[in-house]
């Protein structure tokens, strides 16, 4: 992590400096669009956002790193040790792992509400017994832990403009449209651990069960009933970034450039995925690099006029912390 980043956060102690720079670490090295939307953040706010990737995506890979040996029994033990690290360090303020430690103070400094990260946790332990879903209902009660709690953990780093209440369903929203998004270009991969997240009732819809998803992994081929549930699959995806998109004219001007970037860039691999015909069960859609860079690029020039403003503009702005949401702007639709 750059010592801009944690100066202007005002993260002094050695220790502290150090677990920041943990996650921030596996921002980068895992978390490639999501760390490159971070960029566009103000510095003092980046610190906050690598912490709390790098609790979800340590908890992530416990549950799901092909590469480990682990049984389903040392993962779930895992997991519980982890969860009570975590219960410790919200409760203390401290702790010995450096992901833990540094999740605890970004939890402090910002406000973010202590059972957003136990929900979190909750849907972490079903992905070690439960392989698949009956309906989107029952595959929301799980997204609600997975996804949604991370748009409402970001919430407080990235500040608002509007009562925080307000802007939460659509954050929400965001967490959930993301994830929706990824389990469609991972649904091979997931249907080697085991799972299928795309509901049953999708699946029996056209005519497809799991065997078939299973065949056509195992032997390369197509079939145009799995083409019409993963196009349906994308239909309802693009339906909650619908439901997301009204929020980000809710946060703080200078937040909303890597907000952007991140709806664009995450959206824009439902995009790929059709371009490449719904192969997802062969091969990882992804948004080619030029587009990546044109996002990216327009995302910065947005951040640097939103700074520019900032600087202009008499009075406080809203923030990071809570005390410093305003609730009288004006809200107006973001284009994207």
């Amino acid at each position: 992590m750059t010592v801009r980043e944690l100066d202007a956060a005002a993260i002094h102690d050695p220790a502290l400096r150090a677990a920041y720079a943990r996650c921030r670490d596996l921002n980068a090295r895992h978390g490639k669009t999501y760390f490159l939307a971070t960029r566009l953040l103000p510095v003092d706010r980046r610190p906050a956002v690598h912490a709390l990737y790098g609790f979800a995506r340590w908890a992530d890979d416990i549950v799901d790193d092909l590469g480990s040996p682990a049984t389903p029994g040392e993962r779930a033990r895992a997991l519980l040790a982890l969860e009570s690290q975590l219960e410790t360090g919200l409760r203390q303020g401290r702790a010995t792992e450096p992901v833990i430690r540094a999740l605890a103070d970004t939890a402090r400094r910002h406000g973010i509400e202590h059972r957003h990260f136990t929900d979190f946790l909750a849907s972490m332990r079903s992905d070690l017994t439960v392989g698949g879903y009956a309906s989107y209902q029952e595959l929301g009660r799980y997204m609600h832990g997975s996804a949604a709690v991370i748009g409402l953990q970001m919430l407080p780093v990235l500040g608002t403009v509007v009562p925080r209440e307000e802007a939460a369903p659509h954050a929400a929203a965001l967490g959930v449209a993301f994830q929706l998004t990824n389990f469609l270009r991972d649904v091979g991969e997931d249907l080697d651990r085991g799972r299928v997240y795309l509901p049953t009732e999708l699946l029996a819809a056209h005519g497809v069960d799991r065997e078939r998803f299973e065949w056509s992994r195992r032997t390369g081929a197509r079939d145009a009933r799995i083409t019409d549930v993963l196009r349906a699959a994308a239909a309802h995806n693009r339906a909650v970034y619908r439901d997301a998109l009204p929020g980000i004219a809710m946060l703080d001007p200078l937040s909303r450039p890597c907000i952007r970037t991140a709806f664009v860039l995450y959206s824009g691999i439902l995009d790929a995925i059709a371009a490449d015909g719904y192969a997802v069960l062969h091969r990882r859609a992804v948004v080619p690099r030029r587009r990546r860079a044109v996002v990216a690029l327009d995302g910065l020039v947005r951040a640097v006029a939103a700074r520019r403003t900032h600087r202009r503009a008499p009075g406080p702005v809203a923030g990071a912390r809570p005390s410093r949401t305003r609730a009288a702007a004006p809200v107006q639709k973001e284009p994207v």
